[in-house]
């Protein structure tokens, strides 16, 4: 139903639609805002007097002035060893001569050599070696078939002069037969290879005791193949031994004679 021209005319302000500014309303929401919310403390500015410092509990923590570099503390803590090493030179050295013993020569019952290596208690797998060195001469062996059958038994290890490392002296008695070497790491102990080379011995002088090997000539060629790797004169051909002749071969080994054969076979004709 269409209204007439008078009732529009005077119904125009109630239907005129209001416009609202936008920085009105803001401020509306703002001034809502704030009088529905606490109001918030100001800043406060820090101060700017410097805060209070336990000088005691510092006082390892900041250098001196006079103070020393760190390389020249590290000096003087070596200098601190040196000197406590020194006293103890001096002063707890001289306590040892209590435990003092007089030095005795092994006897002929007592001829081994016996090394092992220590590392000052750390753990090492050469730390368990033990060797045994001694002279052929001073071991129990009945005769001079007995000495030759120790020798081939022993094969390379045993040499006309005493091992480097044994700690014995060309010059010392004892040494016309030669030397015997044996050293055994198998076991984790020093003490249980020390025992299986010392059983080895024991066994190799009841057989050298029992039979006899005269026909049967000492290998020396590890002795040779020594001297040649020395490269110290001895390695020249025919300068360290003899050559070779028919004189060191067995006589089982040898071809008979032609006239020698044929005697034999008009014999047994």
């Amino acid at each position: 139903m269409a209204l007439s021209r008078s009732c529009r005319a005077a119904l125009a302000p109630l239907l005129r639609p209001r416009s609202f500014h936008t920085c009105s309303v803001l401020a509306a929401r703002k001034e809502a805002a704030a009088s529905a919310a606490p109001s918030k403390a100001r800043r406060t500015v820090p101060s700017t007097e410097p805060l209070p410092i336990d000088e005691d509990a510092l006082e390892d923590q900041v250098p001196a002035e006079d103070d020393a570099p760190e390389p020249m503390h590290k000096y003087l803590q070596q200098q601190r060893d040196m000197l406590y090493y020194l006293r103890l030179i001096e002063h707890e050295m001289p306590k040892l001569v209590a435990y003092r013993k007089p030095f005795v020569p092994p006897d002929a019952s007592n001829p081994l050599v016996i090394r092992s290596i220590s590392y000052g208690g750390e753990q090492h797998p050469a730390a368990a070696k033990a060797t045994i060195v001694l002279p052929v001469a001073k071991l129990p062996l009945q005769n001079a078939e007995a000495v030759h059958k120790f020798k081939v038994l022993a094969g390379v290890r045993w040499t006309p002069d005493p091992p480097a490392d044994s700690g014995i002296s060309p010059e010392e008695s004892g040494s016309e037969h030669g030397y015997f070497k044996i050293s055994c790491e198998d076991f984790p102990k020093a003490a249980m290879n020390l025992k299986w080379a010392s059983d080895t011995i024991d066994r190799l002088l009841a057989a050298a005791n029992e039979e006899k090997f005269a026909d049967i000539p000492v290998d020396t060629r590890h002795v040779e193949a020594k001297t040649r790797k020395a490269k110290k004169g001895g390695h020249i051909y025919g300068k360290q031994t003899h050559r070779p002749s028919l004189r060191d071969f067995p006589k089982e080994w040898l071809p008979v004679p032609k006239p020698e054969a044929a005697l034999e076979s008009s014999a047994s004709a």
